[in-house]
């Protein structure tokens, strides 16, 4: 399935965000891809807290209304005094924003449509806007929608309240070059607490999407001193990633290898049998299943140095509301058998600049961060991990330029691996193997 994409430009955006403060849409609905049925919209985004309709019409205005209530099809009046009605095009520098005259009267949480106030989209299951008697909303049916009550789009988004940035971060990371320098010298200098392991084997576990290739690409990029593409990445809805993929990163161009393997896998999907399942992360765990195979039976005995020494879960945080329970039942299914490995595991919260835009303006806002504070949070207890576990960063994928703040980040997420394969390290006991001096 490919990716829904939104029809907002990027002036219209700028323009829906001015009504509201520290906000960041999530799209759920898109009538041209789920159809312009009642049913299509209520199966999207019932029980989804404030959302805003969107609706397009050829005459060029972007209008609708934004509900601070879920819609629930109680079949009642709603009263909302934050509901409003909006309307925005080229013409108007600023977005038409009308309230209800009684400040109540919301909307109305119907079985049949998606509505606010006199407004009323998808009548009779159609591409059609139906104007409903009431008094509750004043405006001039030019200014709101031009006349043109026919539409060429309509989406509804959620609306994910940021709360601002905090005073003091919620977690301590130094921006300057100093920290970005201790980082690589840890990173390079690392040496594994056994003798046997060269290269501890740090295993990437994720959704289709989520980043865990771009990962690899950006920490080689780091190393590389300029953005690369060495595996496949990319959105096409199914996973890019076919074979089992170990990389192995080299500290600068033709130098030696980091103490570190980076292995990949397909990512998961929700069915049992789609995508990577818990037998084929079994095999892996345990060092059975070689550089470029399908994940298949086991093909070989392993030795510790082909073990996985930690396991990162590579999550999207623009995606992170939105995890079905199914692929949070099969998440639960794969901890469960890493717990019993005894294998440490952590995760990566990627597309941090993405999910807030506080964030996007400047990277250094991401501990200052209420939302992706409550990101993590979130995550921990989805995947039932301390919240210390849960590493927010931001992949390259669209520079062609390195940033220093970008690469602190990377850098910080390496050194947190290492150190949990010390862990693991200090936990086994295997005979014969001791550790490094």
């Amino acid at each position: 399935m490919s990716v829904v994409k939104s029809s907002l430009s990027v002036e219209q955006e700028k323009k829906l965000l001015s009504l509201f403060g520290h906000v960041r849409l999530h799209l759920l609905y898109k009538a041209s891809v789920h159809g312009y049925m009642n049913l299509a919209f209520h199966s999207r985004c019932d029980g989804q807290g404030p959302t805003i309709l969107v609706a397009y019409n050829k005459a060029g205005f972007v209008y609708g209304g934004y509900i601070s209530k879920d819609y629930a099809q109680t079949g009642q009046a709603i009263n909302d005094d934050k509901a409003f009605l909006y309307s925005i095009t080229d013409q108007r520098e600023k977005p038409l924003r009308v309230s209800s005259t009684d400040g109540q009267n919301g909307f109305t949480d119907g079985f049949y449509g998606l509505n606010v106030g006199v407004l009323w989209f998808l009548n009779n299951n159609t591409a059609t806007v139906e104007i409903v008697a009431g008094n509750s909303y004043t405006f001039e049916a030019e200014e709101m929608h031009g006349n043109d009550l026919q539409l060429t789009e309509c989406e509804v988004y959620r609306v994910e309240d940021l709360e601002g940035l905090l005073e003091t971060p919620w977690r301590k990371i130094d921006w300057e070059g100093y920290g970005y320098d201790r980082l690589m010298d840890y990173i390079k200098n690392y040496k594994p607490e056994v003798k046997s392991v060269v290269q501890p084997r740090v295993l990437l576990v994720g959704p289709v999407g989520a980043g865990k290739s771009s990962f690899f690409n950006s920490i080689n990029s780091v190393f590389k001193g300029h953005v690369t593409g060495q595996a496949n990445t990319g959105s096409v809805g199914t996973s890019l990633t076919t074979q089992f993929r170990t990389y192995s990163i080299k500290a600068e161009q033709g130098g030696k290898a980091l103490p570190l393997v980076l292995c990949d896998t397909m990512g998961l999907e929700e069915g049992p049998s789609a995508g990577l399942d818990t037998d084929d992360i079994t095999s892996i765990l345990k060092g059975h299943v070689q550089d470029r195979y399908q994940v298949i039976q086991p093909v070989h005995w392993p030795g510790l140095k082909d073990t996985i020494h930690c396991v990162v879960y590579v999550l999207d945080a623009c995606k992170v509301t939105l995890v079905s329970a199914k692929m949070v039942d099969k998440l639960a299914a794969i901890r469960k058998g890493i717990n019993k490995l005894g294998v440490p595991q952590l995760v990566l919260l990627t597309k941090v600049d993405e999910a807030c835009p506080l964030v996007r303006e400047d990277l250094t806002n991401i501990y200052l961060s209420h939302y992706i504070e409550r990101m993590t949070r979130e995550v921990s207890v989805c995947l039932g991990v301390s919240q210390s576990c849960v590493l927010p960063v931001k992949n390259y994928s669209r520079e062609f330029e390195l940033d220093i703040h970008t690469d602190i980040l990377l850098l910080t997420a390496v050194v947190q691996m290492l150190r949990y394969t010390d862990d693991y390290f200090d936990g086994i006991y295997l005979a014969g193997d001791q550790k490094s001096e």
